[in-house]
């Protein structure tokens, strides 16, 4: 635009226009942000010394597990939280009366101290606690392997496998055995001493397995079986790998337990989309469904032998040592309190502490992987 207004200038210079053309209006300069006043560390060693050490300790450290460590946090961080706190958007009682009373001069002084601290240490946890959720299952599927396999790929007819199988499915087949919602035998009464995070870890580990391709049964026609299965499909997939890891895979399932499983929706197991549908299949129907279902490749639902490092990656990106996010309060993470992490993670993951990103991020993950993050994060020097 201002090339085009010198153009015009020139152009009337040329023509002897005896009236001069007034210059171009300069742009207004935009004002720039006020700077935020800094903290005075000293002011706020005080404060912290009368409101915060009892809990943070007097060099920054955590007294008790569940208490953050403080010391070496990085200072936009600390300050974005003690505004949460003072405008309600975090909840913790205690701190939500401290923070009520500080100034915004107070938030900035403690702050400044904190931040100003060298890293406190660390504590290890006991080894068997650093174990990822894979190798915590895989440790705890003995009374599995007589049946299912060692790798989940069953091998006596009648039996389900296990390799592959959505991991959420297998979550909640576990607790209904438990619960005695499905038939079980003497052998399902080890379900028994796994705890929840147990659980999530057999879970993962057979859902991580490479399942087994099968061989075509007898006396099916997989192809009308195809053509019966449109109306499954819609929940267990085209090709039997369900979308919704709380749906179970079909592809690659053994061929006697899919009829046997078929058949029960019409008597004793209870899913009433699925036993009207049933119901008006005949037992041929159900074979052939079976074995189209038999003969899809199957693949792993999870990645459990690198989910924890694939997942510490994503995590550094903001949160590693040496990355500052402009405008951005992101707390470091290495050497940060075990069992703080842990319940800060679950917070945003059931959507109790707000954030959008970290709530997205977070709410695929049982337990057993956010503690497994958390004895990560808390294993690493403080920086």
């Amino acid at each position: 635009m201002n090339r085009l207004l010198l153009a015009l200038v020139v152009a009337l210079a040329l023509t002897a226009c005896s009236k001069e053309e007034a210059p171009p209006p300069k742009a207004a300069a935009s004002k720039p942000a006020p700077e935020r006043a800094p903290g005075d560390p000293k002011a706020g060693q005080k404060l912290a010394d009368a409101q915060c050490k009892t809990c943070h300790g007097a060099d920054g450290g955590a007294v008790a597990p569940g208490i953050p460590h403080l010391a070496a946090q990085r200072e936009t961080y600390l300050l974005a939280a003690l505004k949460a706190y003072k405008e309600g958007k975090r909840a913790h009682a205690a701190l939500k009366v401290i923070a009520e009373h500080m100034s915004e001069a107070d938030i900035r002084n403690v702050s400044a101290y904190y931040a100003g601290l060298p890293p406190v240490g660390i504590v290890h946890a006991a080894k068997d606690v650093h174990a990822t959720p894979y190798e915590r299952g895989k440790s705890r599927i003995a009374a599995c392997v007589k049946c299912h396999g060692e790798d989940g790929n069953a091998g006596a007819a009648g039996i389900p496998s296990l390799a592959g199988q959505q991991a959420n499915y297998l979550i909640i087949a576990l607790q209904e055995y438990v619960r005695g919602e499905r038939k079980s035998g003497p052998t399902h009464s080890a379900m028994r001493e796994l705890t929840p995070v147990d659980m999530e870890a057999v879970a993962l580990y057979f859902a991580s397995q490479t399942p087994g391709q099968r061989t075509p049964p007898q006396n099916v026609d997989p192809g009308a079986g195809a053509q019966l299965s449109a109306v499954c499909s819609g929940c267990h997939g085209v090709q039997g790998i369900a979308a919704d890891s709380a749906t179970p895979n079909l592809a690659g399932q053994d061929f006697n337990y899919l009829v046997d499983a078929i058949k029960a929706y019409r008597t004793t197991r209870k899913r009433e989309k699925m036993r009207l549908y049933i119901t008006g299949l005949s037992d041929a129907d159900i074979r052939n469904v079976a074995g189209f279902y038999t003969m899809q490749k199957s693949r792993p639902s999870e990645r459990g032998q690198t989910m924890v490092r694939d997942l510490t990656d994503k995590c550094d990106r903001c949160h590693g040592a040496g990355v500052e996010l402009p405008g951005m309060p992101v707390p470091k993470l290495r050497g940060q309190d075990r069992d703080y992490l842990m319940m800060a993670i679950r917070a945003y993951r059931d959507d109790r502490r707000e954030s959008t990103t970290m709530h997205k991020m977070s709410l695929p993950y049982g337990d057993s992987i956010i503690e497994s993050i958390a004895n990560y994060y808390s294993g690493q020097p403080a920086n």
